[in-house]
């Protein structure tokens, strides 16, 4: 198979070719609206240029990473016995792609429900399964509610004991290092496969979970709001988050001790 870069962008070709000579793969240097060669596999373009190009199987060259995409397309789904979308739950979730103990992707999400890269990585690897850790279960129920809407309560994910996943790092964004790092270790460990639904069935919420969510209601806010016992409890149930519940708490025009 072979592979032709198509694009106006010269940095774009410059990364292309670099890239493509060092991991020895042919490739053809073709122009704008040239005819194709009936083997060329898969092109590689510019972003400018996508649109432009007609042909059915085309990667967006922006750096050297395209080169992951690449592979997987042209060795094809065998090269990977197993896909696994790998996600570390909490305030703001780590997320990878792990295939056959490689990692391919990572994303750290702005918050719980914010699973439309998951949903993307879904469809970019056919069969992928996901990874969830068992820790954070307030975000973890938040995420998996959120996923459910999409994929349906009976999806089956991985559940993973996600002790010792996160290391310890040093410096000003070792936070969200830490969550991308536990996301891929959770990613390389085996688990127990489930249904959403069986994650996030339970009602029981203990008086010491809402206590703790009305306490961090009110470092949200600096002290001027406490959210009610009624939205702690659905913030402990994953139904909202904390900031949501203390938005609906302001319109109420209450503060709630």
């Amino acid at each position: 198979m072979r592979v032709a870069i198509i694009t106006t962008d010269a940095r774009v070709y410059y990364i292309a070719a670099k890239v493509l000579r060092e991991h020895k793969i042919p490739f053809y240097s073709l122009r704008i609206n040239e005819d194709i060669p009936f083997d060329v596999e898969i092109v590689l373009t510019s972003e400018k240029d996508y649109k432009r190009i007609n042909f059915p199987t085309k990667i967006v060259v922006r750096d050297e990473n395209f080169i992951d995409e690449l592979l997987l397309k042209l060795e094809g789904k065998r090269k990977f016995e197993s896909v696994y979308i790998a996600i570390d739950p909490g305030e703001r979730p780590g997320v990878s792609v792990v295939a056959d103990n490689r990692v391919l992707e990572i994303y750290h999400l702005k918050s719980p429900k914010d699973v439309d890269i998951i949903v993307q990585l879904l469809e970019k690897y056919p069969g992928a399964k996901i990874k969830i850790g068992h820790g954070a279960k307030r975000h973890r129920t938040l995420m998996l509610k959120t996923l459910s809407k999409i994929l349906g309560d009976d999806y089956r994910v991985i559940l993973v004991n996600e002790k010792g996943t996160t290391p310890r790092v040093g410096g000003i964004e070792a936070w969200a290092i830490q969550d991308i790092v536990a996301s891929i270790n959770i990613g390389l460990r085996e688990g127990r496969e489930v249904t959403i639904r069986e994650l996030i069935r339970g009602n029981n919420v203990t008086k010491g979970e809402i206590e703790n969510i009305k306490a961090q209601s009110r470092r949200l806010s600096e002290g001027k709001i406490t959210i009610s016992s009624e939205l702690a409890r659905e913030v402990a149930l994953g139904n909202i988050t904390i900031e949501e519940a203390i938005e609906i708490q302001k319109k109420k025009g209450e503060v709630r001790k």
